[in-house]
């Protein structure tokens, strides 16, 4: 029986599937992402903060890509909270619940410029997005 399609491999320009979250589903991924990436940071590089927020653009980034057309406004908002909840591993708290509180704000105040390079990826993914969402939604008007 021939096969079809010209061979075994699969053709390579395809496009690959993109996940469509909703804004509830992009805000738990980033923070499900930011929490193995804070594990991640604090297993393997000792709790490093500049680890992290390495980790933390391409969250944002990929949060910002996946996270529906009509759910857009929501990426730029989870983004951050994501950051937060992900910091608490590597936030170097000590005893207690006051203690990790003061780690936490330490952390997040001292690697604010993390947080807002993260916000501003997603940010202006989010804007690019848009944009070209309108000017396909205008194209077809001025054509016709």
């Amino acid at each position: 029986m021939p096969v079809q399609g010209g061979g075994a491999l699969p053709a390579l320009g395809r496009r690959l599937p993109r996940p469509r979250l909703t804004g509830l589903g992009g805000g738990l991924f980033a923070c499900a992402a930011m929490v193995l990436a804070g594990g991640i940071s604090w297993l393997v590089f000792g709790s490093s903060l500049f680890v992290y927020g390495l980790l933390s653009l391409p969250v944002a980034a990929v949060t910002a890509l996946w996270v529906r057309p009509a759910d857009l406004i929501t990426a730029p908002i989870t983004v951050p909270i994501a950051f937060a909840a992900g910091v608490w591993p590597i936030s170097g708290g000590s005893g207690g619940i006051g203690g990790q509180l003061m780690g936490l704000v330490s952390a997040l105040s001292l690697h604010a410029g993390w947080l807002y390079a993260g916000t501003l990826v997603a940010a202006l993914i989010v804007v690019v997005r848009k944009a070209v969402l309108i000017g396909k939604r205008r194209l077809p008007r001025s054509t016709a």
